[in-house]
């Protein structure tokens, strides 16, 4: 036994406890004289005499010599002169493969009535990005088994995907095809800010039981206070990177990132940030990066990632969507248009992009995809006139042979959300498509 690094590890515990007190709350915000502690530190707010019950909040800022806390509960019985008491340490969660099939909150605590299984690992939710030069790059495709992905807008093993689009036009349903049909070998899907009403209904619905066996699930419903959201994204991607420390391709979801970006707006506003860019604050735009960054590839493994990120009025130029398209590897944009015209998945593929198609697909099916791409927008650049009639046949061989097209390829980018299609069977199918016309 070494002795010598047990006694340096007993030199290093720290015999004290330190407390303080609650001075005042102000909306969100708790302040409290002491206790000794660092931003990011877990502090046990401790209630009353008759309650006996302690809660959780997190030190998020200091002024003067106060320090501001936010609770991951509700703050009703918190009063002046409450006990706070520091850990001196971040929250971390537990996490181990005996926790795929489960519903989970974003402490880690379970949320389907069954208690947590034995031999978890403890890990911390806030870790630094992986090392740029030790990412290997992305080198292979990854089978989501939508049919207009694999073939059009290819995704990589360790890419990572915006998925844009308003409300009710397809995202968690989008989200649930891809979790079914892929072949990572994990799914972990954070579902951040959502109704409590569609928390069940995308598990039983959209995930189903065959999606579920194979997923952990994390939920922060939009009810809970902000920190708690922000903790969901942080706990869900902790989760992905311990899997893809094990050696895994981890298939990441997140739905949705614009309202991480809000519940930290929140936090910011409360703390005393002033707000900028549409109201959102400079910590927004300092822990988006931060937080996106930490999924994708590292020496061990791959964590393929989609964020949904919902775009108010369908403005794919807000501050949100605009920043968050230029950290990530590529964006589908879903569009109400299309899904109005019953085509589903709703992806409008000519605004839709896969940074890294280029690189992991060959070069015949590169030119496949190109050519479809160039039919269906020359037919949507011609729409209008082709619709009212005043296009003459015979005035464009280029438009001629894209009206020719059109309803095979609108046939093609349908599909039924049970249909289910590998990689190699969508490629194909786009091949007959422009070979046979």
């Amino acid at each position: 036994m070494n002795w010598q690094a047990l006694i340096n590890e007993i030199e290093l515990l720290d015999p004290y406890k330190r407390f303080g007190k609650v001075t005042r709350v102000i909306g969100l915000m708790i302040e409290a004289k002491g206790p000794e502690s660092s931003i990011g530190d877990v502090c046990y707010i401790h209630i009353g005499h008759k309650k006996k019950k302690k809660i959780q909040a997190e030190v998020v800022g200091f002024r003067d010599e106060y320090v501001l806390l936010m609770p991951y509960a509700a703050v009703q019985d918190i009063a002046p002169g409450c006990i706070v008491e520091a850990t001196g340490a971040p929250l971390d969660i537990k996490v181990g493969s005996a926790l795929v099939g489960r519903v989970i909150d974003a402490l880690g605590a379970p949320l389907d009535d069954r208690p947590l299984p034995k031999g978890l690992t403890a890990v911390p939710i806030d870790r630094q990005p992986p090392n740029p030069m030790t990412r290997p790059p992305i080198s292979e495709p990854i089978e989501v088994g939508v049919k207009m992905i694999d073939s059009l807008l290819t995704v990589g093993k360790g890419q990572r995907i915006g998925i844009f689009a308003g409300s009710g036009v397809g995202k968690s349903t989008l989200m649930g095809m891809i979790a079914r049909n892929t072949n990572a070998d994990l799914n972990v899907i954070a579902l951040i800010g959502e109704r409590g009403r569609e928390v069940r209904e995308f598990i039983e619905r959209d995930l189903g039981p065959e999606g579920l066996e194979r997923s952990i699930v994390v939920v922060a419903t939009s009810d809970q206070p902000a920190l708690m959201r922000i903790k969901g994204a942080y706990t869900a991607t902790a989760i992905a990177e311990y899997f893809r420390d094990q050696g895994l391709n981890v298939m990441f979801m997140m739905d949705s990132v614009t309202r991480v970006a809000m519940a930290q707006r929140e936090v910011g506003l409360a703390v005393g940030e002033p707000p900028t860019t549409k109201g959102y604050t400079p910590s927004v735009f300092a822990i988006l990066p931060k937080l996106l960054e930490r999924t994708g590839t590292n020496e061990h493994g791959t964590i393929t990632a989609f964020y949904t990120v919902l775009v108010d009025g369908d403005d794919m130029n807000e501050p949100i969507a605009d920043t968050v398209r230029g950290i990530l590897d590529g964006h589908f944009v879903l569009e109400r248009q299309l899904a109005n015209k019953g085509q589903y998945p709703a992806i409008n593929v000519l605004k839709s992009v896969s940074r890294v198609m280029n690189y992991i697909v060959t070069p015949e099916h590169r030119k496949m995809a190109e050519k479809l791409r160039e039919l269906l927008a020359t037919y949507v650049q011609s729409e209008d006139l082709i619709q009212i009639g005043a296009y003459k046949r015979g005035s464009s061989r280029e438009i001629d042979e894209a009206i020719r097209y059109y309803p095979k390829i609108i046939s093609f980018l349908k599909q039924d959300v049970h249909e289910s299609y590998t990689i190699n069977e969508s490629v194909q199918q786009l091949f007959q498509l422009i070979e046979q016309g």
